[in-house]
Order: structure tokens, then C-alpha cells, then sequence
């Protein structure tokens, strides 16, 4: 509950949109209820969920786009969390279509390079779901179509930090935009902090 309010205190979401949800084995995790604002969610409002979205513990309606929480957990083995915002700068590039290139060092070590943006689904779907994972692919952020943005991590502080990260880098790229162009990393530099990015996922993984 703490992380799903820092997602609002943080002006990553507003309202009840986003979402926030922990794995919490091979084949269920929980998730935020659909329609709560984060202020005044409780413990007990904590929706757990099996991949078919069928609820196993708690009274409320799983998020509307668990299917995007689903198919990341099945596809991503490392990956213990996932945070899906509607922060603004994220959104300005989800609305222009375009991919953050990777301009900041912490970007590629902690996210793995780009923060690519996924093809146009319609909101809560199996197609949505499908399209995010395709742009998400072994990297721990993406971009979501006219929509938002993902962020995951081997547990809730570090999805919340790559959460974070994102609208960060959104913000810079957007900025550096209107000033020129934004300087992507040198390749070398790349390479060397990719190389640090697969070490932490392949350690997680395990």
C-alpha cells in the first residue's frame, strides 16, 4: 500500500488510474482494485489473482488491466513487480510516438537502454497486454501507446525507482527536444553499462 500511494504522492498518477501490483508466486500476485483512489485504499482492498484473473483472496474488482500485469509476470521471470503510470511527460511520448533513446547512464543500467513504445492497443485488452510486452521485451521499462508507461523491477522499491526513472528521463528528453536534440550515450559507454544491466537481471532471475 505504501508504494501505491507514493505512486500518487510522486505525480506519477492521478485519481484512480495506474495501477501497482507484487508477484506473489509462480501463478497468482496482487494487484490494486479498479475505481479506489490510492488515499484511501487499504490492505483489504489488495485484489490477489491467478493468470486467468480469477480472484483467490479479496472482495474488490482486480485492476482493469491485470491482463498487462498477467502476461509481464509470465513472460519475465525476474521481474517481482510491476508499476503501470499516467505521468505526464511519459504521456507526451506516448501520445507522439516516440522512443526515449538512451541519453542517461542510469537509464541503461537500470531500465537496459531505450524506453521503447509500444504499438497502439485499445486499454485493457490481450492485444495491450501483448504489444506492451513486445516493447518491454528484456528491459525493465516501456512506453504505452496513447496511454501511459510500465515500469518493473525484482520488487516494489525498484519499480517504483525505474517508475520514476522514466518520467525523469521523459522530462529531460522532452526538454533537450525543444532546445535542439538530446546526445545519446556514447556506444562504448552503452555496451559497458549493458553489460552491468544483464549481470543484475540474470542475478535476480535466479
Amino acid at each position: 500500500m505504501k508504494t501505491a500511494k507514493r505512486v500518487t504522492q510522486l505525480g506519477l498518477t492521478v485519481g484512480t488510474s495506474g495501477n501497482v501490483s507484487v508477484r506473489v508466486s509462480d501463478n497468482l500476485f496482487a494487484i490494486t482494485p479498479s475505481g479506489t483512489p490510492y488515499e484511501t485504499m487499504k490492505w483489504t482492498d489488495v485484489i490477489v489473482v491467478d493468470h486467468d484473473i480469477d480472484p483467490v483472496d479479496g472482495e474488490g474488482i482486480p485492476s482493469s488491466e491485470s491482463l498487462l500485469h498477467s502476461a509481464i509476470y509470465q513472460q519475465r521471470g525476474d521481474v517481482g513487480a510491476v508499476i503501470h503510470t499516467h505521468s505526464t511527460y511519459s504521456s507526451v511520448l506516448a501520445v507522439t510516438g516516440q522512443t526515449i533513446p538512451p541519453i542517461l547512464d542510469e537509464m541503461v543500467v537500470h531500465i537496459g537502454g531505450a524506453i521503447e513504445v509500444s504499438e497502439y492497443a485499445f486499454p485493457a485488452t490481450d492485444e495491450l497486454a501483448r504489444k506492451v510486452c513486445i516493447a518491454l521485451g528484456d528491459r525493465n521499462a516501456a512506453i504505452i501507446r496513447n496511454h501511459g508507461a510500465v515500469g518493473v523491477g525484482k520488487d516494489l522499491d525498484e519499480a517504483l525507482y525505474v517508475s520514476q526513472l522514466v518520467e525523469r528521463a521523459a522530462q529531460i528528453f522532452v526538454y533537450s527536444s525543444l532546445l535542439g536534440s538530446a546526445s545519446v550515450l556514447p556506444s562504448e559507454s552503452i555496451e559497458a553499462e549493458m553489460a552491468i544491466f544483464r549481470m543484475k537481471t540474470q542475478h535476480e532471475a535466479h
